[in-house]
Formats: structure tokens, C-alpha cells, sequence
């Protein structure tokens, strides 16, 4: 799981999940802004694993989750979300996602968490 795509609306949350990607010797391939670039961004990249966040504009990250399973069944996806959003996420993980993130991200989460998918994929 080297190739890592992000879609996440905020420059500042982008960002700093890439330095900690980065560190543990992870490529981010492509950042994407909303839901819509950022099925653009899987189909041209197909990266190893995806980091989605369930609120954007143009399109949710549920919406663009579905669309990324139905795309590729066996996508790598982990949906990245705000406290309040558990019924969302649980949904999300219904629909094929295979983990989440708390926001904002802290570092040893994000390195525990791509440990664990390591692991078990």
C-alpha cells in the first residue's frame, strides 16, 4: 500500500495527513478538492488506498465512495470524518470502506491505523 490518493476539501487536512503519509514512506500520488475530482483522480492513479472525506462539495465522499466501489470492488478505502458523522461512517463502511479517521489527524492514528490495514489486507 504505497500509492495513496487524498480527497478531502481542505488544503490544511490534505496536507498534513500527506506529511504523515510521507514519513511512513508513502507515495501520495494525487490530492483532489470534492468528490468529483477525486473519482477523476482514482481512475487515472489507481492508487492502493484512498483517503475520502465523507463532507465535500460537488459531491459527498459517500457518493464518490460508491461510485469508487462500483468502479473497482476491491478499492482500498478509508473515510475520513469530524466527531459527529458515526452514522454516516457506519453506512460508509457498508458500502465497501474499509476503515476511518478521526479529524483533525494526529499522527499516531494515521500510522496505527495504516499499520492494521498492513496487517490484515
Amino acid at each position: 500500500m504505497h500509492k495513496v490518493l487524498l480527497i478531502d476539501d481542505s488544503d490544511f487536512m490534505r496536507n498534513r495527513l500527506q506529511e504523515i503519509l510521507q514519513s511512513m514512506g508513502k507515495t501520495v500520488v494525487a490530492h483532489a478538492k470534492n468528490g468529483k475530482e477525486g473519482i477523476k483522480s482514482f481512475k487515472e492513479h489507481k492508487p492502493d488506498l484512498v483517503f475520502l472525506d465523507i463532507n465535500m462539495p460537488e459531491l459527498s465522499g459517500r457518493d464518490a465512495l460508491i461510485q469508487i466501489m462500483n468502479m473497482d470492488p476491491e478499492a482500498k478505502v478509508v473515510m475520513c470524518s469530524t466527531i459527529g458523522s458515526e452514522d454516516i461512517v457506519a453506512e460508509c463502511i457498508q458500502e465497501g470502506a474499509i476503515h476511518y479517521l478521526l479529524k483533525p489527524f494526529i499522527k499516531d492514528n494515521v500510522i496505527k491505523t495504516i499499520k492494521e490495514l498492513e496487517e490484515n489486507l
